[in-house]
């Protein structure tokens, strides 16, 4: 069992295993369910984020608020059209963040890492790298069980809730964690994974959590893009042998407080930052007809 980062670079190392495999020892432990029954739940997991990212890059997806939508193709029509200036495996992790944040503002199936507001980044970088790792399905599954392990510390000493510690503890632990499986799945150490963490996880400190109208759309979708990228370049950063000054379990720290400090209208509450611009007021009066009819739905 462990608690903090240093615990489970540790446990990895001493007993010469992969993090991956450090989770699943951990939950058949806590839980006392079979390796196969785990594997085959976290299996599951990774095929509903498959076809939530095959939706978004296929279907033409619209929320009903018209807030989101068809993006995520507009980057695969871009990437095969034209010569992005960022490579092809970036934005094609990028697009594919966006497709499941876009399915998801439409109602659709997705599954949260760690939130639903977060749910891109991880099978974004997942399922970008495909193309260039040429993963086998176990190995993609262990990535998510990686993912999780950091995920799982994450919770455990700071918190995952835009309403408790504003994006920085959604799309920010999100890019964390898809950072740090990434380095596991390019080959890189425990330690490596661990700087990874850090590394993405401190570029989003302070990041506010003011969703336009209260939805779960704009600035979402577009802050799980820019995660998703970030995570690459940090998992990339750490595999050239660079590391985070600041400890990861320290930098983890550091999120909580900076959440805590936090007013609340920056804390998913929709009263503050790119909701309460000029734009953002006249499309929440657009959407639910005035601020009386809004806050009633959202009490609901």
């Amino acid at each position: 069992m462990f608690r903090t980062i240093e615990e489970l670079v540790n446990l990895a190392d001493q007993q010469h295993i992969a993090i991956s495999e450090v989770m699943i020892r951990t939950e058949m432990e806590t839980t006392g369910r079979s390796r196969e029954d785990i594997f085959s739940k976290m299996s599951r997991n990774l095929e509903v984020m498959e076809q939530a990212v095959q939706r978004g890059i296929n279907e033409d997806i619209k929320s009903r608020s018209g807030l989101s939508g068809g993006d995520a193709r507009k980057l695969q029509a871009y990437l095969k059209n034209k010569q992005p200036l960022s490579g092809t495996v970036l934005l094609d992790s990028v697009s594919k963040a966006m497709a499941t944040n876009e399915v998801n503002a439409a109602m659709g199936t997705i599954c949260a890492t760690p939130t639903a507001g977060s749910a891109g980044v991880v099978p974004g970088v997942l399922f970008g790298l495909q193309s260039k790792l040429h993963p086998s399905r176990e190995q993609m599954v262990d990535f998510l069980f990686t993912a999780g392990a950091f995920g799982f510390v994450i919770a455990n000493n700071a918190s995952i809730s835009g309403a408790a510690g504003g994006c920085q503890a959604e799309v920010g632990s999100a890019t964390g964690m898809a950072a740090a499986a990434a380095v596991e799945l390019a080959g890189g150490t425990p330690e490596q994974s661990a700087h990874a963490m850090a590394i993405a996880l401190a570029n989003m400190l302070g990041l506010i959590c003011d969703p336009v109208a209260g939805l779960v759309e704009a600035p979402c979708v577009k802050r799980n893009a820019i995660g998703a990228s970030s995570a690459i370049v940090a998992a990339d950063m750490a595999l050239a042998g660079i590391k985070s000054l600041i400890p990861c379990d320290e930098v983890i720290d550091a999120m909580y407080r900076v959440g805590r400090m936090m007013p609340v209208a920056l804390r998913e509450t929709a009263l503050g930052g790119l909701a309460d611009t000029k734009t953002g007021r006249a499309l929440k009066k657009q959407i639910f007809g005035s601020d009386a009819q809004s806050s009633m739905i959202k009490e609901q």
